[in-house]
């Protein structure tokens, strides 16, 4: 049974079959659950005006079709209208793979805007803001319903394609990081922005610079500075942005105690973003394999920003809780020599993820997957490990069979 809804009509509980009308550049496609306000704020900022919603998988009592109204004829005596009791209908949670498969379609997706916006800078066209704005709350809303399923593309979706991964990446940590902190929603949605655009200046950059597996010379690099400001004008001249935005794309490169740049800042000269920026921005850079660098894995790549003074230990230790020890998409060893893949942190006790099971380590080769709540196994993680160690194309077995199995 379908009920068609303007989109002030609808209410936490509803559940979403369709889009049916729609203004804005981002068609929203997918079906679900509206859990809570946020989500309505988010659907209104995307332009829904009308939705097809199931009554049966509605959480919530719903009336029927309203009936248009008539003048009955004078009756003797009134009539009583029976009520008709809704069914409590329990409503299906989406599965791991369910929502693996969805984040996956929205990062794909992503991918395509974000290379649009770009190909229109570097050729100098307009290039409409809105479009990456509408991303922005999609990846924001996104966040807020499957976490773990997008932390796991943004360690596994590495296509070679940087710039784009990257940017997204950025988005996704910083939305997961901002939410974690308990920010409003419309801060949320800013950093989830500014992720997608603080990088924006390394699409003018050359192939030499942004390809090279050499380190770069003096010069390179005070070329490579100059992004920041390149990417600050990019954004300027196509559309109005916030200045919580401008100051992420100018200043996530600047450290707390006054190695960065573009002008050396220091402690509590340095924005809140800016510092959670610089934090996110270096993670992902360290755990994507580049010409010049083999990736960390994630927990090396925590530890690495543990030791660097030049960070915000503070907001580092939150990052932390935030992912978690071993991060969705690091890829674990058990200690009966089984390779897993986390997919799905446990913030009450971090050592103890949800994993599959796929690969014994041992014989070298793929056994049954195998799903395991670690908070309910006598099984531990004793290391994170890298793909590559075992000749694993790890992003190519998630998406032709994990995806899948899980």
């Amino acid at each position: 049974m379908f009920q068609n809804k303007t989109i002030d009509e609808l209410l936490p509980g509803m559940y979403v079959d369709s889009v049916l009308e729609q203004s804005g550049h981002l068609k929203i496609k997918s079906k679900g659950l509206v859990g809570s306000n946020d989500t309505i704020k988010a659907l209104k900022s995307k332009g829904v005006l009308k939705l097809k919603i199931d009554v049966r998988k509605s959480t919530i009592k719903m009336p029927s079709e309203p009936q248009v109204k008539q003048t009955p004829p004078p009756p003797p005596k009134p009539r009583k209208e029976k009520t008709i009791k809704q069914p409590t209908v329990k409503t299906r949670v989406l599965s791991s793979g369910e929502q693996m498969a969805a984040a996956t379609e929205l990062y794909d997706n992503a991918k395509v805007i974000q290379s649009r916006f770009i190909k229109k800078l570097q050729a100098n066209d307009s290039a409409d803001i809105k479009t990456i704005e509408d991303l922005g709350s999609s990846v924001v809303e996104s966040v807020f319903e499957m976490p773990d399923a997008l932390s796991c593309l943004c360690l596994l979706n590495k296509s070679g394609k940087y710039l784009l991964e990257h940017s997204l990446n950025c988005s996704i940590f910083l939305a997961m990081f901002a939410k974690f902190k308990g920010l409003e929603r419309a801060d949320i949605d800013e950093f989830a922005l500014a992720g997608l655009l603080m990088d924006i200046g390394m699409a003018n950059m050359p192939k030499e610079i942004t390809q090279s597996s050499e380190p770069l010379s003096e010069l390179h690099e005070q070329f490579v500075i100059t992004h920041v400001d390149i990417g600050l004008d990019m954004v300027e001249r196509n559309g109005n942005i916030s200045e919580t935005v401008k100051d992420a794309i100018f200043n996530h490169h600047e450290r707390i105690d006054g190695s960065g740049y573009p002008d050396a800042q220091r402690g509590e000269d340095i924005s809140l973003v800016a510092k959670m920026a610089a934090i996110v921005d270096s993670y992902d850079a360290m755990t994507t394999a580049r010409p010049h660098q083999a990736a960390k894995t994630p927990t090396v790549a925590l530890r690495s920003l543990f030791t660097d003074k030049s960070y915000d230990q503070g907001l580092v230790q939150e990052f932390v809780k935030c992912l978690g020890v071993h991060p969705p998409g690091s890829l674990v060893k058990l200690d009966n020599s089984q390779l897993a893949l986390v997919i799905k942190s446990n913030h009450a006790s971090p050592l103890e993820p949800t994993v599959v099971a796929f690969y014994n380590s041992i014989a070298n080769h793929y056994t049954e997957t195998r799903k395991i709540d670690l908070a309910k196994s006598e099984h531990r993680i004793i290391a994170s490990v890298r793909a590559e160690e075992f000749g694993i194309n790890l992003p190519k077995f998630f998406k032709d069979v994990l995806i899948n199995s899980i």
